[in-house]
């Protein structure tokens, strides 16, 4: 059977292959305790050990108990998209129209959907190199291509508005940014931001970002949403977002985008064919995400983020895993494996799996990420509590040494 050739242009998750390999060697005699093993500490996925709070999961089965279980409109509860439009104000002092907000399942969803409503065959973006993988892979699904550009820790692993400039060319259709960002988790600074939706409005072109852990920032100068830029020019930001990070529901598989309002109909269209609507118990179940109790539960773990990220960043410098930028938001670090894997050679994929067998602690190469530099890096979650951090840290300072290149 033969095989539509976009999957050529689609790449394997790698994530998942390193993820796969530790789960087989978590359930090996070498890490069961029974046989004198250390059990696998895994710091490789990005999802909270924080699951939905009390409301949220009282209101879910409510909803199922009152039978509230029927298709809601493709943009999702009016109720809901009301609620969002007032966390925008609350939160961030944004005046965002609940009209401009679409209910998506999960952010995945809202990106498929803007890049099929956004992107013909042959149209570039730019992205920055290291992204999250899923976001050029969204794009080639659309028959569009990703144009990765390199970065730096000098400019925080985020494109800038000269590199943006630089790059532009006659088939550019817009860019996708992610700020908080996976894998470094750095902000792009909101200076520049601006600048950037300055020069791609200059060009009739998108900029679409990827707000998923903005809730998760730590530092207010970077704590902003890129809709601000939008405003007074006819609001042509689109924002991506989630229930999954700050809100703690993963598996629920819920989202939100902000689209300028004349991209509605295109994308409920688009919605009702391809999705029908997201999930109607996460729906209802979300609603008490912004309760006072719930917004007071998800600041103290927000604030048990950034004390997890002021515990393994220093540890990883110490053990000479340095991490260039500090992560402002999200839960990764970014660390600089060189002084124990030859980039030029097996790099960090060869590292993580070496790793894995003498600390049996499972993190994530830089394979995934991008081209630039990627063999050098690994991607640290601290989503994981202080006492698997406080282990992971001491079997890494055990193994280690013995593990540095000559």
């Amino acid at each position: 059977m033969k095989l539509a050739s976009r999957l050529d242009h689609i790449e394997p998750f790698y994530v998942m292959e390193c993820a796969k390999a530790a789960s087989e060697l978590a359930h090996s005699p070498a890490c069961d305790p029974a046989h004198g093993g250390q059990p696998m500490i895994f710091l490789n996925i990005g999802e909270p050990d924080f699951t939905a709070p009390p409301a949220v999961r009282r209101l879910a089965t409510l909803a199922i108990d009152q039978g509230r279980s029927q298709y809601t409109d493709a943009t999702g509860l009016p109720q809901l998209r009301r609620r969002i439009s007032l966390w925008y104000r609350e939160r961030f002092g944004l005046e965002i129209a609940a009209e401009r907000i679409v209910v998506t399942a999960g952010a995945s969803a809202a990106l498929q959907l803007a890049c099929l409503t956004l992107i013909e065959r042959g149209d570039e973006v730019l992205l920055p190199d290291p992204s999250y993988p899923c976001n050029r892979h969204f794009v080639a699904a659309a028959d569009g291509t990703a144009v990765l550009l390199p970065t730096g820790a000098a400019e925080r692993f985020q494109l800038s508005a000269d590199a943006v400039a630089a790059a532009w060319g006659d088939k550019t259709r817009g860019v996708l940014l992610a700020s908080p960002s996976n894998p470094t988790g750095t902000s792009i600074d909101p200076a520049e931001m601006g600048r950037i939706v300055d020069v791609v409005r200059a060009r009739g072109g998108f900029t679409l970002v990827d707000e998923i852990y903005l809730g998760l920032s730590f530092d207010d100068r970077y704590g902003q949403s890129a809709l601000v830029h939008g405003q007074g020019h006819g609001d042509d930001v689109i924002s991506i977002n989630s229930f999954s990070k700050y809100f703690n529901m993963t598996g629920w598989r819920l989202g939100w985008m902000v689209l300028p309002l004349e991209l509605v109909p295109a994308v409920e269209k688009l919605a009702q064919n391809l999705f029908i609507c997201p999930s109607t118990l996460a729906q209802h179940a979300a609603l008490a995400c912004f309760e006072a109790d719930s917004i007071a539960e998800y600041e103290r773990r927000r604030a048990e983020f950034r004390k997890r990220r002021d515990l393994l960043v220093p540890a990883l410098e110490r053990l000479g895993l340095p991490v260039p930028v500090l992560p402002d938001g999200a839960f990764y670090a970014w660390a600089d494996c060189s002084r124990f894997a030859d980039p030029a050679a097996g790099g960090s994929w060869d590292f993580v799996f070496e790793l894995m067998r003498r600390a049996h602690v499972a993190i994530t190469p830089g394979r995934d990420f991008g081209r630039h530099d990627t063999a050098r890096f690994v991607r640290f979650s601290f989503a994981s509590s202080i006492e698997q951090l406080h282990e992971a840290v001491r079997r890494l300072g055990d193994v280690l040494p013995g593990m540095a290149r000559s």
